[in-house]
């Protein structure tokens, strides 16, 4: 699960302050505050997405689009609220020794599962040891997080006691230790998922829809709404027909094209994905892996351009793989790193040898419009330096399989969520990551990246960790765009939408307002 926390350790001074912009602001010209108008409990709405859930196991499923989703069913140890602050979930306490070797939980009481069994000790244990791989005997198909594999050991010091026992000090394993808690005994959680969250499971059809429904055991505070159906689109043009016809209530992925049409039912939210949205590159790929080929499409893509073609100037430019929200760890400098250049850009291909331009495939997730969208300016935009792109649209399950797993592409638009922890941004691009899609090489940077997580002075880890993405930018690892805005239309019956710091829709703060 994508769940994140600040540290309240070492790490305390160097932690995120999330922008402004996270909490989510009115559209100019709507004329409600959507959070106006009191709460009422009860009725039932409809969430637009536009991306098939990978998997209902959340220790199986890699996809950030489920992820916004279950959050609403499991919960970890601990979870993060609206301003990246982890708050106490299944446990009501937890404390880290000051060598950071040592990680204690103390669970709530009362915490029961969707199907009605208390959560306990055992339970606890089992669904950390499955995260972290040390089972004795592990589901292949279990998404093992690498950065437990610093975990030793995970015990039950008593009925109400976690204990994880590192074998190095690491001052960032809170964000990952929000994995899901789930029962031992249950085998089914990929046909009919079990957590503790606010809401439990009621059905799934694929392709069409999930739906849950209010748990009403939960330890809590209340979910307002009594059901939430989200309904799968393939496309965001097909959900956007719906939206206008009515049909849906909440829908997240609007272009500034599709706001400028929705006035009178939706008011139009606007808040920070919290993304790296890139062209990234297969740097071992032909032509791509001649660091010359990739600076030339840095220089020819206008990023600038992207934002105000597609939200309005809204988003912010980025220049590496770290999003704003990281304030303390973010280079900001890197963002002006390449210009929009096209001259240079050309120089840079007729020094690799393609003074006579060349070819380029983009392969984009079609059920991402925004992607889309990104993709088809960045084909026009480099046919100005002699690049010749065409776009190729692929569904998400292909994506999965042959971009993420395969590495077969050249290029593909896609965005990148994480944890609140640098660690989480940029791990992927250590030489031997798994999930190292872009197929980035260099020792220089797994070993920055592995000085910055081995610190545990504030300011030694901050200055590793700009190290770190430094490199990705001068070696032009991929053509970072933006951290982009997030358009999203809700009903002016509702009231409560919030914007996290994470890639979910939280549906327990959503209500009606209360009708005079």
């Amino acid at each position: 699960m994508r769940r994140n926390k600040l540290l309240a350790l070492l790490l305390l001074s160097a932690l995120i302050v999330l922008c402004g912009c996270n909490d989510g602001t009115k559209e100019e010209g709507t004329p409600d505050d959507i959070s106006s108008g009191n709460p009422a409990y009860g009725g039932s709405i409809v969430v637009g997405i536009t991306q098939d859930l990978d998997s209902l196991d959340p220790h199986i499923a890699v996809a950030a689009g489920t992820d916004e989703i279950l959050f609403n069913v499991f919960e970890g140890l601990v979870k993060p609220d609206k301003d990246g602050n982890f708050v106490e979930a299944v446990a009501e306490h937890y404390q880290i020794s000051a060598d950071a070797m040592t990680y204690t939980f103390t669970l709530r009481d009362g915490v029961k599962f969707h199907n009605g069994k208390k959560v306990t000790v055992e339970d606890v244990v089992y669904s950390l040891k499955r995260c972290a791989g040390l089972l004795d005997v592990q589901d292949p198909n279990v998404v093992v997080e690498s950065a437990l594999s610093i975990v030793t050991d995970i015990s039950a010091q008593d009925e109400k006691t976690v204990v994880l026992t590192l074998s190095k000090a690491n001052t960032e394993l809170l964000p990952y230790l929000t994995c899901a808690i789930i029962p031992c005994d249950y085998d089914a959680q990929g046909r009919t998922p079990v957590g503790t969250g606010p809401f439990r499971f009621v059905s799934y059809a694929p392709l069409e829809s999930f739906v849950m429904e209010r748990y009403e055991e939960y330890y809590g505070t209340r979910a307002y709404l009594d059901k939430v159906t989200f309904k799968i689109y393939a496309n965001s043009d097909a959900a956007f027909l719906e939206l206008l016809a009515g049909k849906i209530d909440i829908f997240p992925y609007l272009t500034e094209e599709q706001a400028s049409q929705l006035t009178a039912s939706y008011s139009i939210e606007v808040g920070s994905t919290n993304l790296v949205q890139a062209m990234f590159l297969n740097n071992q790929a032909e032509p791509l892996n001649d660091i010359r080929v990739r600076q030339a499409l840095c220089y020819a893509v206008n990023r600038q351009e992207i934002l105000d073609m597609l939200s309005g100037g809204r988003g912010t430019v980025i220049g590496t793989n770290m999003v704003p929200g990281l304030s303390s760890y973010y280079d900001s400098s890197l963002a002006s790193y390449y210009t929009y250049d096209v001259e240079k850009a050309k120089a840079l291909l007729a020094d690799a040898g393609y003074a006579d331009g060349l070819e380029l495939t983009i392969t984009v997730p079609s059920n991402y419009q925004y992607h889309m969208d990104t993709a088809q300016i960045i084909v026009e935009q480099l046919k100005k330096a002699g690049i010749t792109a065409k776009i190729e649209p692929i569904e998400w399950s292909a994506w999965l399989s042959d971009v993420y797993r395969n590495r077969k592409y050249q290029a593909t638009v896609v965005g990148l969520d994480s944890n609140l922890a640098p660690s989480d941004v940029l791990k992927r691009y250590q030489s031997e990551a798994k999930n190292n899609f872009p197929n980035y090489i260099s020792a220089e940077y797994d070993e920055a990246f592995a000085k910055a997580l081995n610190a545990t002075d504030a300011s030694e880890k901050i200055k590793w960790y700009k190290e770190a993405q430094a490199l990705l930018t001068k070696d032009a690892a991929s053509v970072y765009l933006q951290d982009p805005a997030l358009l999203t239309a809700v009903s002016k019956k509702l009231g409560g939408y919030t914007f996290y710091p994470v890639y979910v829709q939280d549906m327990s703060v959503v209500y009606y307002k209360e009708q005079n």
